[in-house]
């Protein structure tokens, strides 16, 4: 009769290789970690960075100098074309790619951009105003001047340009298929803006007068003559209501079959309005147009 040779301390197949296999995985595991090289570790430095708080600049004679950071913000209006759109303040900010952002600890070009509803200087929504020529740091900006926006993302030594260009079948804006606008490490005259005055009737006397800060203007794109625009009513990664669902329970009580039959208590439904009240921070497509 046969017996059973093998006992609990017997080991069968290529177990030795298995053994230095685990170890060099674990080896590799702890020299990223130590190096920051793992991807979560990645993501949390680009995170870090881009929400890193940033000093804007103080203007003490009222107007916008080369050097300057500033914060790119679309003011608040009411929208009259769409339905559903995005209320508040909206600033311009840096949206790296959702599948490149897990997999890198900086910023990829080109970068896309979209406005949300933040008004807190950070490093994904400082800019810095840059004289075409990078040579006229602390002179003022004029209508009509060339002039270049560029962010750090909260990054050190790299800088990137704010760019657009004409519309292609291959190259459009994510929502609006309108002229992209972007962000990229090279220097061009894609590059270039200019600031215009508000009114159209007002526009040739106001040429070569100061840019004032913190007051509307127009910015247009030198190569396409499109001005730069925040689609409201375009959402980046808005659900809307007709995505919004409820997982219904039974009701405990015996006079109704489930929970929806409950009326709700006031002390919730007031929160519920305080919380509808307060935007969540959204993204919208930004373009020119």
């Amino acid at each position: 009769m046969a017996q059973n040779l093998y006992g609990p301390r017997v080991r069968m197949g290529n177990w030795n290789e298995d053994i230095y296999l685990e170890e060099e995985i674990m080896k590799d595991f702890l020299e990223k970690r130590d190096k920051g090289q793992l991807l979560i570790q990645r993501n949390r430095i680009l995170k870090e960075n881009l929400l890193r708080p940033m000093q804007l600049s103080v203007t003490e004679d009222g107007y916008v100098h080369c050097g300057d950071k500033v914060m790119l913000v679309n003011p608040s209006y009411p929208e009259t074309e769409a339905d559903w759109c995005l209320g508040g303040d909206l600033s311009l900010c840096v949206t790296p790619d959702e599948i490149t952002a897990h997999l890198s600890d900086e910023l990829q070009v080109p970068c896309g951009l979209s406005a949300a509803q933040t008004r807190i200087p950070v490093g994904r929504n400082t800019f810095i105003v840059l004289s075409a020529d990078r040579n006229a740091m602390g002179q003022v900006l004029r209508y009509g001047q060339n002039f270049c926006l560029a962010i750090t993302g909260g990054f050190e030594g790299r800088m990137l340009y704010l760019s657009s260009d004409h519309r292609t079948l291959l190259k459009s804006s994510k929502k609006s298929w309108l002229q992209e606008v972007y962000l990229t490490d090279e220097a061009s005259y894609l590059n270039c803006w200019q600031v215009a005055f508000l009114d159209p009737q007002l526009r040739l006397e106001y040429e070569g007068l100061p840019v004032p800060a913190n007051a509307k203007v127009l910015i247009n794109h030198c190569h396409t003559n499109r001005g730069l625009a925040a689609h409201r009513h375009l959402f980046l990664r808005v659900e809307k209501p007709r995505n919004h669902w409820m997982l219904v329970t039974g009701n405990p009580r015996k006079d109704s079959s489930t929970m929806l039959d409950v009326p709700k208590p006031q002390a919730e439904d007031t929160r519920a309005l305080e919380q509808d009240t307060r935007a969540p921070e959204q993204g919208v497509d930004p373009g020119a147009q």
